[in-house]
C-alpha cells in the first residue's frame, strides 16, 4: 500500500466544539444513545461505553446487554435505562427510541450477537461500530450501516482487508483509507497516533496518548465517547476527531504517574477535558 495523503495533525485549535447549551435545554434535545453489547463474560465493556456516553453529556443513555448484567449495571449506572435483551425481537423497542447506537463492545459472535447485530444494521440511527461488529462485518455477515463509524484497532483493521496486522502497521494511512473507502464509513484506526479517515479521502492524526492505555476497556470508552458528541449534534467526522483526542489525552494525564490506569478512570477526566474544550454555558 502507497499512500500519498495529505495528514492532518489535530490539536485543540483546530477541533470543532459542542455549541453551548441554552438554560432552556432539555435531555430530550441532547440524543439518546443506545449501547448494544455484553455476552456473557463480558458485560463490562458495554457498562464503559455507556458511562462514557453519560458522562460526555449524551441526553439519555440505554444499554441492551443480557440478563445476567441486569443487577451490575443497575448498580453501577443508575441514569442508564438497561434492558434485559434475549433475543432481537426484545431489541425492537428499545432501537425505537434510539438515534445513536454504539454496537459491538463485548458483543461476542454467538448466535445472539449475530441476531442483535442484524437487527441493529437495519436501524437508521447514526451508529458506531466497534469490536465483534467489526469482526463480523469481516466475515462478511452483515454489511456496514448507511452511517457508520467504524473503530478497528490494527488486528480487526487486518480482519476488515483480509492481510496481516503488520501490513495495517506498516502503512497505517492507506489502511484507514481503505477501509473507509471499503466500508464508505468514517474510520478510526486505533493504537499509537490513532487516524481519523473518511470515505472522501479525509486523514488526521492524533498525536497524543501514552503506552499505559495499552490495556481493556480503552475502546470500549472511546466508542461512548463518540456517540456522546454524535448525540449532541455534532458531525461525524468532527466528533470522531474530538473523540480521539480527548481520550488521548485523557490517557496522557492519568499516565503521568505511570502504568496501571484502568478504563473506567478514563470518564471523569474526558469529561473534565471537553468542560474545557466546550464549555456547557460557554
Amino acid at each position: 500500500m502507497v499512500n500519498n495523503t495529505l495528514v492532518r495533525s489535530i490539536h485543540a485549535d483546530n477541533l470543532a466544539r459542542l455549541a453551548p447549551r441554552v438554560m432552556h435545554t432539555h435531555k430530550g434535545q441532547l440524543g439518546h444513545v443506545l449501547v448494544i453489547a455484553g455476552e456473557l463474560g463480558m458485560g463490562g465493556a458495554g457498562l464503559l461505553s455507556a458511562e462514557a456516553a453519560l458522562r460526555c453529556g449524551a441526553g439519555m443513555v440505554s444499554l441492551a446487554t443480557r440478563k445476567q448484567h441486569l443487577s451490575a449495571a443497575l448498580s453501577r449506572l443508575p441514569e442508564v435505562m438497561t434492558f434485559a435483551v434475549g433475543s432481537s425481537t426484545e431489541l425492537r423497542a428499545p432501537l425505537q427510541r434510539a438515534n445513536i447506537l454504539v454496537v459491538g463492545p463485548g458483543l461476542g459472535q454467538s448466535a445472539w450477537s449475530r441476531a442483535l447485530l442484524s437487527t441493529a444494521v437495519q436501524s437508521t440511527a447514526l451508529q458506531v461500530w466497534d469490536a465483534d461488529a467489526l469482526n463480523l462485518l469481516a466475515s462478511e455477515f452483515c454489511s456496514a450501516p448507511q452511517h457508520c463509524i467504524l473503530t478497528p484497532h490494527p488486528g480487526e483493521a487486518a480482519r476488515l482487508l483480509k492481510i496481516s496486522s503488520t501490513e495495517v502497521q506498516a502503512d497505517r494511512n492507506s489502511a484507514a483509507l481503505l477501509i473507509a473507502q471499503r466500508y464508505n464509513a468514517i474510520t478510526v484506526l486505533k493504537g499509537h497516533h490513532s487516524l481519523i479517515a473518511s470515505p472522501e479521502g479525509q486523514l488526521s492524526c492524533v498525536e497524543r496518548g501514552h503506552p499505559a492505555m495499552a490495556g481493556a476497556g480503552f475502546g470500549d470508552v472511546l466508542s461512548g465517547v463518540i456517540a456522546a458528541l454524535l448525540a449532541q449534534g455534532l458531525p461525524a467526522y468532527s466528533a470522531a476527531c474530538l473523540a480521539v483526542w480527548l481520550h488521548a489525552c485523557a490517557g496522557e494525564q492519568l499516565a503521568s504517574q505511570g502504568r496501571g490506569i484502568a478504563a473506567s478512570d478514563m470518564c471523569h477526566r474526558i469529561r473534565l477535558l471537553l468542560e474545557e474544550h466546550s464549555p456547557c454555558l460557554g
